[in-house]
């Protein structure tokens, strides 16, 4: 799913942490079906479908059916944009740091 089809926000979507725990948990296997998924957690799985289907429309989650089960699969390209995000903080508090130790050493001397 492209970026400009996507439903709803990546931020949005990840920032649950039901949906966070989903993301890990079919990082761990190349997917999964509903009901091994709804084992990991202490709501039904109409609660767990509902977040999947919020996963589904960030375009993080793709699912398929075998037979009467539905098996889903991480996408995870668009957490790139996540990731882009938090490396811009990343240069930006690096930055910061080696100004406050370079302030540090001046004032010790």
């Amino acid at each position: 799913m492209s970026k400009n089809n996507q439903l709803r926000d990546v931020f949005d979507a990840i920032a649950d942490p039901t949906r966070r725990e989903l993301i890990r948990l079919l990082a761990e296997e190349a997917e999964k079906p509903l009901h091994e998924l709804t084992a990991h957690f202490q709501m039904g799985r109409t609660a767990v479908s509902k977040h999947l289907a919020i996963l589904k429309e960030a375009g993080l989650v793709t699912s398929r059916k075998v037979g009467r089960e539905t098996r889903f699969r991480l996408n995870a390209s668009p957490l790139r944009e996540v990731q882009d995000w938090v490396a811009f903080y990343r240069k930006f508090w690096s930055t910061n740091m080696l100004r406050l130790n370079e302030l540090l050493e001046e004032e010790e001397e």
